[in-house]
């Protein structure tokens, strides 16, 4: 091959190389100052907020409004934690973003013939919920997990469960506890106690469907399943000693 030709090749793999770098540079940059700074910055909204938003324009009949209200941790009665916690994730105070126990329970019960279900933690879905696009892609998981490794290395535990409590669907278009306990109770949540705690948590596998208003006899007992749980666990006192 011609030195030319070699000299050419060296440099566009040059070329490409330095691009590559800063770009990786910008990505990490991208991704890991936003984390950096919502360890403390309430965030003014969310992914799965601004989708909701987008899609209602086109395909909502009846008028969608977004229901966003931040409320910080000490502003929340500790019933709510504790029962999110039983809910979604009980080993939440001790794992690095992922139960892999549930993981493997679920993939062993999938492979019996069962739906497989989601065994995704909390620290997960505050990943998914405030950074990523919906979807069930392996791209999408991998940038998941990517977001949850940050999250969990940059912030506190009881900061993934506070910015949880505020970013999580809780109705059409209700969106943290503070809109929650407002829309459905008429209080704020710092008033509320374990039983509402309970019906708020009952509902979050899918609050479209499930309703803490309404509760069907399935949300009634999944609340009285909850709420044993949350004793179990020793109450809000479990939260507070890890």
């Amino acid at each position: 091959m011609p030195v030319t030709v070699m000299s050419k090749l060296n440099n566009f793999s040059k070329t490409v190389g330095s691009l590559l770098r800063k770009v990786a540079i910008i990505a990490l940059i991208g991704t890991i100052l936003p984390v950096v700074l919502l360890r403390w910055i309430p965030p003014v909204t969310s992914a799965v907020m601004i989708s909701k938003s987008i899609a209602s324009l086109w395909s909502d009949k009846k008028a969608y409004k977004t229901r966003y209200k931040w409320t910080p941790w000490d502003k929340i009665s500790p019933h709510v934690g504790i029962a999110v916690v039983a809910a979604e994730d009980q080993m939440f105070p001790e794992h690095f973003g992922f139960d892999l126990e549930s993981v493997s329970d679920a993939l062993e019960k999938h492979s019996k013939g069962k739906r497989l279900r989601g065994a995704s933690t909390i620290s997960q879905q505050v990943a998914k919920n405030l950074f990523l696009w919906s979807g069930r892609s392996f791209i999408r998981k991998g940038i998941e997990a990517y977001f949850t490794i940050l999250i969990e290395a940059i912030w506190p535990k009881q900061r993934i469960i506070e910015v949880y409590l505020n970013i999580a669907e809780f109705g059409r278009g209700i969106f943290g506890v503070g809109a929650a306990s407002e829309a459905f109770f008429k209080k704020p949540p710092s008033k509320l106690g374990p039983s509402e705690a309970a019906l708020l948590a009952a509902v979050l596998p899918n609050p479209l469907r499930l309703h803490a208003n309404r509760p069907t006899m399935y949300v009634d007992s999944r609340r009285e399943w909850i709420l044993s749980q949350m004793e179990q666990l020793g109450g809000a006192a479990y939260l507070k000693s890890k």
